[in-house]
């Protein structure tokens, strides 16, 4: 009976169909074209199509895709590090405004010098529980300016992968911005503040100016722990602006000196040394790349000669203090790289370190 039936059924369906599906969509169009053709008002029409092309894409779609990625990447953010006490929450409301304000608002040195006086005073009164403070909410400052920092040029970066593909963020990038523009949610002022006068040279400056105060207050390491790992803002800063290289570069070279005198007065056994180890190697592998490529200044150098062959004998240092011999083969061989893909510097200049460890494998391959 069903099968014999299934022609009527058929038949009653189809003008279903098409009276209440592809119908009304021909009239929304219909009606679009004519918006359209007397008004002349072209953004219009997009933004309605746009907006009736939203509500067949299911929601679950939009919030993994859509929401901005200040919102969606938190990697270096840890909220275990808050510290919940009146005190430490005043320095992080502190700290986040800092992050917000423009440095062009009057109010951006009051907020900043508020901060480095409560930090002070922390650290002067000579008590654990008010350094502890300060270790938690600068760590955790640290981290969430370094998330936006990579959040910000990674947005703003436009350039192919290594593999010659395109950006895979671009398209969601695009999608955020049609939001934004047509459906007048307001989406990339709630992203994380890009939109209201936060640079990406700013908050580099920030970072600097955090690890300063980290390294007075005995916490550096916990910089350190969160910069060694940042390989990804490491690539982008590659072809960033040379402004926002000069910072970078400056907190780079500084992170680096701290990381190799980090622990030297702590005894935390064999693990502990093996954990240092492991940073250091992330920490040259993660900046390696841009101390070999960016520029020194054009005004001023970033780094004056001294600083540059205190640092140059530093990562020899480093690099040979690395136990196996694989992860100095690693390091050199990226140094070797960018070194010679660099058209406009000379530096590091690790030819000697790169010498040793040459003739160190070859006698090692002899004595097998």
């Amino acid at each position: 009976m069903g099968m014999k039936e299934s022609p009527t059924a058929m038949t009653t369906l189809l003008p279903l169909i098409l009276r209440n599906i592809i119908a009304p969509f021909i009239i929304y169009a219909l009606n679009c074209f004519l918006f359209f053709v007397h008004r002349y008002q072209l953004i219009e029409t997009f933004r309605g199509a746009f907006l009736f092309f939203l509500r067949f894409v299911p929601s679950s779609f939009l919030h993994c895709v859509l929401v901005p990625p200040a919102i969606k990447r938190d990697k270096y953010d840890s909220a275990a590090q808050q510290n919940d006490t009146g005190i430490g929450r005043a320095l992080s409301q502190i700290l986040s405004i800092v992050n917000d304000i423009p440095v062009s608002s009057r109010k951006y040195e009051v907020v900043r010098c508020l901060a480095e006086r409560v930090i002070e005073e922390n650290h002067n009164e000579g008590v654990h529980a008010l350094r502890r403070v300060n270790r938690e909410v600068l760590s955790s400052a640290f981290g969430r300016t370094l998330n936006r920092l990579e959040v910000l040029v990674e947005n703003g970066n436009n350039r192919p992968s290594e593999s010659g593909e395109p950006d895979e963020g671009w398209v969601n990038r695009v999608l955020w911005v049609f939001l934004s523009v047509f459906s007048g949610s307001g989406w990339m002022m709630r992203g994380g503040g890009e939109g209201s006068g936060v640079t990406a040279e700013k908050l580099a400056a920030e970072l600097v100016w955090l690890a300063q105060r980290m390294a007075a207050c005995g916490c550096v390491e916990e910089a350190v722990g969160k910069w060694a790992p940042a390989s990804n803002l490491g690539w982008l800063a590659l072809s960033a602006e040379p402004r926002l290289q000069a910072s970078l570069l400056k907190l780079a070279a500084f992170l680096l000196k701290e990381a190799k005198d980090m622990g030297l007065d702590e005894s935390g056994g064999g693990k502990m040394e093996l954990q240092r180890q492991q940073v250091k190697l992330k920490m040259v592998q993660s900046w390696l790349p841009l101390l070999c490529r960016a520029s020194n200044g054009t005004d001023a150098p970033v780094l004056s000669l001294s600083e540059r062959s205190g640092l140059e004998k530093l990562l020899e240092e480093t690099i040979e203090e690395l136990e196996k011999e694989e992860e100095q083969e690693q390091v050199l061989s990226l140094w070797l790289h960018h070194f010679t893909h660099s058209p406009s510097s000379d530096w590091p200049n690790l030819h000697a370190c790169y010498a040793r460890w040459c003739n160190a494998s070859r006698n090692q391959l002899l004595l097998q």
